[in-house]
């Protein structure tokens, strides 16, 4: 494909009181890869986010070492025999950390990501992960339901908008016409963009229902998103 290849690899690791962790890692390889940094998801259940957010971004670091060389196999050998180190050095960090994201964010500033979903029919476990990602990705913003129509708009920092798309298109958060989990595949991405004003970002991240169309618009234009709304939501409607 011209996007590249994904693929997830599932691996156990013993921990620092010897307990198995089951780490699931998801690596997207770039048609330029090794040349470009393939993008890494870290899942696991016996981790907390943050945790998890350390592991991504220790493994990024010795993907650096090995640019332009393929890497995936020494990044799994790696993670075997450190994980317990990255995991005791993300628990000694911990508070710092949490201080620290209440700043100002960093480097990339503010990016709004609009999507838009066909349908959710397991609606009650959809929203409930939605929100638990955003929460566990510090991103701000609104799941809104507007009769048929449903939308995803977050605001946060690159690295967590790039990594709360790759949640939604590998987790399985819905269910298929027999009840079976999958996968979203019925999801658009309307817009990704930086913000160039962080004076009206949305403070938290809230599921809300829209009776008209003027609500859901007063919404975009209360966040200063006025220009998002007419380009992509109304479209929508025609």
């Amino acid at each position: 494909e011209t996007h590249g290849i994904t693929f997830r690899i599932q691996i156990k690791v013993k921990e620092l009181l010897d307990t198995d962790v089951l780490l699931k890692l998801l690596f997207h390889l770039p048609v330029s890869y090794p040349s470009t940094l393939p993008d890494i998801s870290v899942n696991s259940d016996q981790l907390t986010r943050a945790q998890c957010m350390d592991v991504k971004d220790k493994l990024l670091e010795q993907a650096k070492k090995h640019l332009s060389e393929p890497m995936i196999h020494d990044l799994i050998l790696w993670i075997q025999e450190h994980l317990k180190y990255v995991i005791k050095q993300s628990a000694t960090v911990c508070n710092e950390k949490t201080i620290l994201s209440k700043g100002p964010s960093t480097e990339d500033g503010i990016w709004v990501l609009l999507l838009h979903l066909d349908h959710m029919r397991a609606k009650a476990k959809y929203v409930k992960t939605v929100e638990k990602w955003a929460s566990d990705l510090r991103l701000t913003g609104r799941l809104m339901f507007m009769g048929k129509i449903i939308l995803i708009l977050l605001q946060g920092d690159r690295s967590n908008i790039k990594e709360y798309l790759i949640l939604q298109k590998t987790s399985k958060v819905d269910v298929d016409s027999s009840g079976k989990k999958c996968k979203e595949k019925m999801i658009s991405v309307l817009c990704e963009t930086k913000v160039q004003s962080q004076r009206k970002r949305f403070e938290m991240f809230e599921v809300k229902e829209y009776s008209t169309l003027e609500e859901l618009q007063k919404e975009f234009e209360t966040a200063g998103l006025t220009t998002l709304f007419s380009e992509f939501v109304l479209p929508l409607l025609k």
